[in-house]
């Protein structure tokens, strides 16, 4: 039986997947052991050649996930406590402002969205509503957002250099989900102006018809943007309410902040 290229496509994907799970298992036994292991002993626990161990912890070692020691030994790399601050940080901040933003909520009565940053993306972290059930997909924890379609988004944005929103302009395409996007980097840089003026991030349709948002920056205790607070509504009840939903979103992310040893 002649190989297809979709019989070729199948066999790739399963080797492939083959590789993470060895090199899971690999990484698993590492993990398990406080000192160095030895290749041979790697192998051995782990039903692989020694060849194969070889390969697999080599191309770790590459990556910085397994560092190889003298005499072939092989310990886990110190990547994974970058990974670790990472993720501690990230719940640190989930588990700070989770109070502040069910405060908020109950104040205003609308969702009230906790996100931080991801390369050229947004993460939702967290998210006060009083009807999960019927969160839209997009504001879903742990759905991602392009940076420059988001209020929260925008803060990010707004503490870049001039050559670096430019970059992201180029890297992304600014693609619009409306009409309302702002899809060139003119209008992109008009909008994080008013950011700087304001203190504030404005979503006017432009993730979403009918739905605006606002956002405030979270900070941390050097300064440093590490999250941003955002209320979200349908247009006409967010016109209606935005002069008192505002400054309520400014001292909500404020009082976040300065339980993150933020000085304000």
């Amino acid at each position: 039986m002649l190989d297809t290229p979709k019989t070729k496509r199948s066999t790739a994907v399963n080797s492939g997947i083959q590789v993470f799970e060895r090199a899971d298992q690999l990484l698993g036994l590492l993990a398990s052991q406080a000192s160095p292991v030895g290749l041979k002993s790697l192998a051995s626990e782990s039903k692989l050649n020694i060849s194969t161990a070889h390969r697999i912890l080599g191309a770790l070692s590459a990556i910085g996930l397994v560092e190889h020691q003298a005499g072939g030994f092989y310990r886990l790399g110190l990547r994974w406590m970058e990974y670790g601050n990472l993720v501690r940080e990230r719940l640190q901040i989930r588990d700070v402002a989770r109070p502040f933003i069910e405060q908020l909520h109950e104040q205003i009565g609308e969702p009230v969205n906790l996100a931080i940053r991801d390369g050229d993306e947004i993460i939702y972290l967290d998210r006060a509503a009083a009807n999960a059930a019927r969160v839209r997909v997009f504001y879903r924890v742990g759905s991602r957002a392009p940076l420059h379609l988001t209020s929260l988004g925008k803060l990010f944005l707004a503490e870049e250099t001039a050559e670096q929103i430019a970059g992201y302009a180029k890297r992304t395409g600014l693609p619009g989900n409306t009409e309302h996007s702002l899809t060139r980097l003119s209008s992109l840089n008009q909008a994080l102006k008013s950011v700087h003026e304001n203190g504030v991030a404005f979503d006017n349709e432009e993730a979403e018809l009918g739905l605006r948002c606002v956002a405030a920056p979270v900070r941390d205790d050097q300064g440093n943007l590490v999250a941003a607070i955002s209320v979200s509504s349908p247009t006409d009840r967010f016109s209606e309410h935005e002069a008192v939903w505002v400054p309520a979103l400014k001292a909500c992310a404020d009082d976040v902040s300065r339980a993150l040893g933020a000085r304000l």
